[in-house]
């Protein structure tokens, strides 16, 4: 997910968009998908499935789906409960949602058994309202380092929280992703910070209805070896998110991460979720960044 880019979050981005979006998008409730919908578009993104961080654009939600659409995306990522009927009548899906629209909501996570409570609660609303949505993944957090909860603490509380939601999520059919973010220059104090971290936390938990988003992007500031690392852990992860490194823009010869070998071993893999681009497009038509993102994963 990306979210907090120095000062200007996600959210903030998200914030300035929300209200067009919500005119349109009174309830959750799913329509019939049309003859065009995603099975069509499926053929045009390749062997994976691509979408579009909502927040990367500040065109009105309608209008981000019409030209994804037609440029051959298959879902918008990072959608909020009240924008999913608008994605679903433009023939999308809702590659991964958020709970709520709650502040802070990178910095408090699974990690402190302080916020344990008020996550279950959050999620145990959201949940069975994906369900109907028809929305498979909501993200959620590892939270930021607290001071007296070691690593190891950490990890425990993130297996305990986690293992508590796990069957109410398994009952319907949506899994809880947890993002894995980069502590070293967008997130200072972040816990889940290297893959082995998020690894160790899946195992104990042990449900497949409780995995990780890989952030390509984060991972390669943390700790790079991509392909390696996404070849190892696998098992444990749901949804893959995209960004160039350095500055967090184009995913083209401009940055130093191959993506076309990235999503060829990712397809490889038999993967069958979402691969979700997430960059701020440096160009002056962003469209034109993201059908190139688009091509680059086509694999």
């Amino acid at each position: 997910m990306a979210y907090e880019l120095n000062d200007m979050s996600r959210r903030a981005a998200l914030g300035k968009i929300a209200a067009v979006a919500a005119a349109g998008a009174a309830s959750m409730l799913p329509v019939a998908e049309a003859s065009d919908g995603p099975a069509a578009s499926a053929k045009a993104s390749g062997r994976l499935k691509q979408s579009l961080s909502r927040w990367t654009s500040q065109a009105p939600l309608p209008e981000l789906c019409r030209r994804l659409k037609s440029a051959g995306f298959d879902g918008i990522d990072l959608v909020y409960p009240d924008e999913c009927s608008v994605v679903h009548e433009s023939g999308l899906q809702v590659s991964m949602g958020y709970a709520s629209r709650r502040e802070g909501f990178i910095s408090v996570g699974f990690n402190d058994p302080a916020n344990h409570a008020m996550l279950w609660k959050e999620l145990e609303a959201a949940i069975p309202l994906a369900n109907k949505a028809g929305v498979k993944n909501l993200i959620a957090m590892f939270g930021d380092r607290k001071p007296g909860i070691d690593e190891r603490q950490a990890l425990d509380n993130c297996v305990a929280g986690l293992s508590k939601i796990a069957p109410f999520a398994a009952e319907h059919d949506v899994t809880i992703c947890v993002e894995l973010l980069n502590s070293k220059v967008d997130h200072p104090g972040y816990q889940g910070d290297h893959t082995a971290f998020g690894a160790a936390v899946m195992k104990g938990v042990g449900s497949p209805n409780v995995k990780l988003v890989y952030d390509i992007y984060h991972m390669q500031i943390m700790e790079g070896d991509v392909i390696r690392t996404i070849r190892d852990n696998m098992q444990w992860i749901a949804h893959f998110h995209t960004a160039g490194v350095p500055g967090r823009h184009e995913i083209d010869g401009t940055q130093e991460l191959n993506y076309r070998a990235i999503a060829t071993a990712i397809a490889d893999l038999d993967f069958d979720g979402f691969l979700a681009h997430e960059f701020v497009p440096k160009h002056s038509d962003p469209f034109d960044s993201f059908a190139k993102a688009l091509e680059i994963c086509r694999v």
